[in-house]
């Protein structure tokens, strides 16, 4: 290999643009959306990318818990002014990076101009020094929830086969057309009872989003229902890490594979959270 073609080779991987940005949502509560969010990051993270994983729920955020973290610092005192974003940010396994919500803080929409501008300085510093950003949302539709999304490179729709998470995951998918979201929408199908049963709910799902939005929703797979997954909650550590054998967790890995290739960091584009704010703001 050449001179010329080992420096090109050397700069190519140490450069890193703004991250790509995965916003982990669902149209409604308790479909496991965390739970995924926080194995697919490590599974980013071992297949060295360099990821951040930020609880963008800043009410109730419970990340912390499915990770078995204690974070001294939470984006609590970034608001506040306590802390800067460096000393908020916790390493993980495989050296995950992982910004932890809060419990009670007010919605960010709430928050008064100064602290969500400190918010989006501090955010938009992290942009470049990370190749994924994983954002995993609060349930459900409120603003804050759905500028998060708008924003992201890439939605990953977690629903199960019952028919209320199924009706609020098009709802979801049905709000972000609305607001012009074009790009890749994918879904996932959790808590299923066999693939069959996991592929017949997203066939539904697609079917009706583009008879009716006139919308392509990508397949990202089927996860089908574990009991390890709730044991793992239980010792408040990540399945993946908990049970590494485990069929649940040779899922979440092939499901990491499959969204990592799309997730490369592109020069030149514009920040996510300047977008968010742009947005709602």
């Amino acid at each position: 290999m050449t001179n010329e073609a080992t420096y090109l080779r050397q700069m190519m991987e140490n450069y890193r643009g703004p991250a790509k940005v995965l916003a982990i949502t669902s149209g409604k509560g308790g479909v496991g959306k965390t739970n995924i969010a926080a194995n697919l990051a490590i599974c980013l993270a071992a297949s060295r990318k360099k990821v951040l994983l930020i609880d963008a729920d800043l009410s109730l955020g419970n990340l912390d818990i499915v990770m078995g973290v204690h974070s001294k610092y939470n984006i609590s005192h970034l608001l506040n002014g306590q802390k800067n974003i460096e000393e908020i940010i916790y390493t993980g396994p495989e050296g995950l990076g992982i910004i932890c919500g809060a419990s009670g803080l007010e919605d960010l929409a709430n928050i008064d101009e100064f602290r969500r501008h400190r918010l989006l300085r501090e955010l938009s510093r992290l942009q470049n020094d990370f190749d994924v950003i994983v954002i995993d949302t609060a349930a459900g539709i409120s603003k804050l929830v759905v500028g998060f999304c708008l924003a992201a490179d890439h939605i990953l729709l977690v629903t199960t086969p019952e028919a209320t998470a199924m009706t609020d995951a098009y709802a979801m998918i049905k709000l972000l057309i609305i607001n012009r979201y074009f790009k890749r929408i994918s879904l996932i199908v959790n808590m299923a009872s066999t693939i069959a049963e996991g592929k017949r709910t997203y066939r539904q799902i697609a079917s009706v989003a583009k008879q009716f939005l006139n919308t392509q929703i990508y397949d990202a797979g089927v996860l089908l229902g574990d009991e390890r997954l709730g044991c793992a909650v239980r010792l408040r550590k990540p399945v993946v890490l908990s049970y590494p054998k485990a069929r649940i967790t040779s899922s979440l890995v092939a499901l990491a594979a499959k969204l990592g290739n799309g997730l490369a960091a592109t020069p030149n584009e514009e920040g996510f959270f300047k977008k968010v704010v742009d947005l709602f703001f």
